[in-house]
């Protein structure tokens, strides 16, 4: 049974300095633990072929279809502010791309062997992250937040050595694309400016078609990726997630959140959160997420500099134009999530101190971030804490500033607030159950209440709890 995948891939039709051609390697006993069937009927893919023995066996990467064409992409990248010159897809491989009902996307084999960018790593990746990043990015979806997406899981029967041995695992990544802020930096480091122009116009065609029409298109492009990219972070913000590694070549140009390496969301509101072990300095902390976008986009927009200068204007200005217009842009989306998780339908003077003045509350009385929002919405929300209750009184008077009943407040404040995340102390659960039990209900059982965040389900109670312990919480980058 052999199905004929529609791939056209417009990335590997470019210059061959973008990317190598390379072949997944194969592995020993591939074994498929988990297919997404929605993603791939949206893809158009037949669910019945990828479960097939050589359906998986092009998941694992033994197999890779006729019209495929896959290729490792080369980037560069500034990583916790230092700058690497080349780097490069080290375990994954890009088998092409299909046009399905939402548009053009990349199928992606993460953990597929070598490739000339490994940097003398084995290229392979080890079931624990690569659970995470299922587990994860298919709840970000769920929760609205743009997302690469995992289409399967597949074990490889093989081992992989990393500070113990672990075992194997292939994710099939799903993405509107793969470039990154850093695959720009990686030609202007090179001042290879052709190439960062063919690279500018194939991501505006295939991302932001109406900056074509503009009469700078290449600064009609840079205000659409920071648009797109506040509009994002604002969202990580509002929902309590920390990436936990934003360097430049961890940033969509799509406004996709991509790479979920040391990820985590927060529990106890602290803006000085941080989660990965290799985060020393705090740089990527929950609070800092926003100001290190702008700080990614600069050097974007360094990038895009040759490329926007004309005769009547100044290139270096109208960069600092645009990178000084992420700041309202987040602020506005970021102010509108919270504004809906409270409840309040429009915007209003004194909306930002009193938004304010809960976040000081929240650190101050170790609140728990996602819980507390879910508070507000039953109709008789009370709160042992004097200043909470004070709080709550505004809230109140703030509400009542505007024509909706209550039951239509209560009503925004349920579908703005999850009751289900990704709790770090279930993820962690359900990978040491996955590997040290092999036992996958746990896994399942995550996955079915995370795919429907909002709607609080009896018999879930366990998923809603966040987990009272002293430890500090800690991830790593699982490569």
């Amino acid at each position: 049974m052999r199905q004929n995948i529609s791939f056209d891939n417009s990335y590997a039709r470019l210059p061959k300095r973008f990317f190598s051609h390379v072949s997944p390697t194969t592995v020993s006993t591939p074994k498929l633990l988990k297919l997404n069937v929605p993603l791939a009927k949206e893809l158009g893919l037949d669910e019945n072929w990828l479960s097939s023995d050589e359906g998986v066996d092009m998941l694992a990467g033994n197999f890779v279809p006729d019209q495929a064409e896959p290729i490792a992409a080369i980037y560069a990248g500034h990583q916790f502010g230092h700058f690497t010159p080349q780097l490069g897809d080290g375990r994954a491989i890009l088998l092409g791309e299909i046009i399905g009902k939402n548009g053009r996307r990349d199928i992606q084999l993460k953990g597929s062997g070598p490739t000339p960018y490994s940097r003398r790593g084995d290229g392979r990746a080890a079931l624990g992250p690569v659970l995470r990043e299922y587990i994860i990015s298919e709840a970000m979806f769920a929760l609205g937040i743009p997302t690469t997406r995992a289409l399967a899981c597949v074990t490889t029967g093989e081992k992989v050595i990393r500070d113990k041995i672990l075992p194997g695992a292939v994710l099939t990544r799903v993405a509107a694309s793969h470039i990154r802020i850093g695959t720009f930096q990686y030609f202007a480091a090179q001042n290879d400016v052709e190439a960062v122009k063919i690279l500018a116009d194939y991501a505006i065609a295939r991302h932001y078609p109406d900056a074509a029409l503009a009469s700078n298109p290449y600064v009609a492009f840079l205000d659409a990726v920071i648009i797109s990219q506040a509009k994002t972070v604002a969202q990580w913000q509002n929902i309590g997630f920390i990436h936990g590694v934003m360097n430049t070549d961890n940033m969509s140009i799509s406004g996709e959140t991509v790479d979920y390496g040391p990820c985590a969301f927060m529990d106890i509101y602290d803006p000085k959160t941080v989660f990965s072990s290799i985060d020393a300095q705090g740089r990527y902390a929950y609070a800092n997420q926003p100001k290190i976008t702008q700080w990614n986009l600069a050097r974007f927009a360094e990038t895009l500099m040759p490329l926007m200068a004309n005769e009547e204007t100044d290139a270096l200005n109208m960069a600092q134009t645009s990178i000084n217009n992420f700041a309202p842009a987040f602020e506005t989306a970021y102010f509108k999530g919270l504004r809906a998780k409270l409840g309040l339908f429009m915007e209003q003077e004194g909306d930002k101190q009193l938004i304010g003045d809960l976040l000081v509350l929240l650190a101050k009385k170790k609140q728990d971030y996602t819980l507390f929002f879910q508070t507000l919405s039953s109709s008789h929300t009370l709160f042992d804490d004097v200043d909470l209750q004070i709080w709550m009184q505004s809230l109140t008077e703030r509400m009542n500033k505007e024509p909706q009943s209550k039951n239509e407040h209560l009503e925004l404040i349920k579908r703005s607030n999850p009751v289900y995340i990704p709790r770090n102390h279930l993820v962690e659960k359900t990978i040491d159950l996955a590997i040290m039990e092999n036992n996958y209900e746990q896994f399942e059982k995550l996955l079915n209440v995370l795919s429907n965040p909002y709607e609080e389900r009896t018999g879930y109670e366990e998923f809603a709890r966040p987990l009272h312990s002293t430890r500090q919480y800690q991830t790593f980058c699982g490569t």
